[in-house]
């Protein structure tokens, strides 16, 4: 991890290998794919309390092979906000941009962060805003979020969650951003042309990844990237974007895959009474939703 080894400066190389994150770990591949589709930009990270800014090691060297500002849990989009009015104030020679993202949990998005990233969504900061959804607070010992799913049990709801998740692309949206879309690390193809469109827009731009944990979900750290694949295909994780708030487009049809299959896998659903026809009538509802929007956005 040393930040000065050229061994592993390579252009796409965003999470330098050596690092201490678990076997498995969603974050950690949709860092790999980021750091892929980000090759030929020049960009710069703020990361806050979460296991994506554990990952960078104890200083002073880094995992991270980009320059990262470590914020509090609250604030990452306030501090890339200003980040921003920085890099616009000083242009580099080349006129090259520098792009700033954000990097989170579903904890410092969907709970603690949430007054600050929908404040610099309101203001339509030029930044790129990227949350892991591990659907746990994974750092602190796997706690419940407004992320994690209904009947998931957590350190803190050791029965089962009684709540739904919320649902935060279609908040995001609400704030009329230009862009906002879901991510698959079981899509490569799809996730580089959504991170590489972003690119190319001005403004708040909001990404939702689906990250097992499986410390936290209780599953096989090999079977991570096969669980993405069957929430897609079953509508559990539908890919999806939305351009200024109103114009859907629906990337991958789920193909009627069993959603059982995908709870099955995880222990963390276990010994709860899973109502899979309550499941699927939901899955049902919220596609069909989906289409419907996509389909007055044409």
């Amino acid at each position: 991890m040393n930040a000065a080894n050229p061994e592993y400066m390579s252009p796409d190389c965003l999470l330098r290998p050596g690092n201490t994150n678990c076997g498995g770990c969603g974050m950690s591949t949709g860092l790999t794919m980021l750091g892929r589709a980000l090759a030929s930009e020049r960009y710069s990270m703020v990361i806050p309390a979460c296991c994506g800014i554990v990952a960078a090691g104890a200083f002073p060297t880094t995992a991270y092979n980009v320059p990262v500002i470590a914020s509090t849990f609250a604030s990452s989009p306030a501090v890339a906000s200003g980040v921003a009015a920085v890099n616009e104030l000083n242009p580099g020679k080349d006129h090259r941009p520098n792009h700033v993202i954000c990097w989170a949990g579903d904890g410092g998005t969907y709970d603690i962060g949430m007054a600050t990233l929908s404040a610099a969504a309101e203001r339509n900061e030029d930044l790129i805003y990227i949350c892991y959804d591990n659907e746990i607070y994974g750092n602190t010992g796997g706690q419940r979020s407004s992320a994690t799913p209904a009947t998931a049990r957590t350190t803190t709801t050791p029965g089962g969650k009684g709540e739904t998740k919320k649902e935060i692309i279609q908040i995001l949206a609400a704030h009329h951003i230009p862009y906002a879309a879901t991510l698959s690390i079981a899509h490569p193809e799809d996730f580089q042309a959504k991170i590489q469109k972003a690119i190319g827009i001005k403004g708040f731009r909001f990404f939702l990844i689906h990250a097992p944990c499986p410390t936290g979900w209780k599953t096989e750290p090999a079977e991570s990237v096969e669980l993405v694949r069957l929430a897609v295909r079953s509508g559990v994780f539908p890919l999806y974007e939305v351009f200024n708030g109103v114009d859907y487009r629906i990337n991958v049809e789920p193909d009627g895959t069993d959603p059982a299959v995908y709870y099955a896998k995880q222990k963390r659903f276990s010994g709860q009474e899973i109502n899979l026809e309550r499941v699927k009538t939901s899955l049902k509802r919220k596609n069909r939703r989906l289409r419907e929007l996509a389909s007055l956005s044409r």
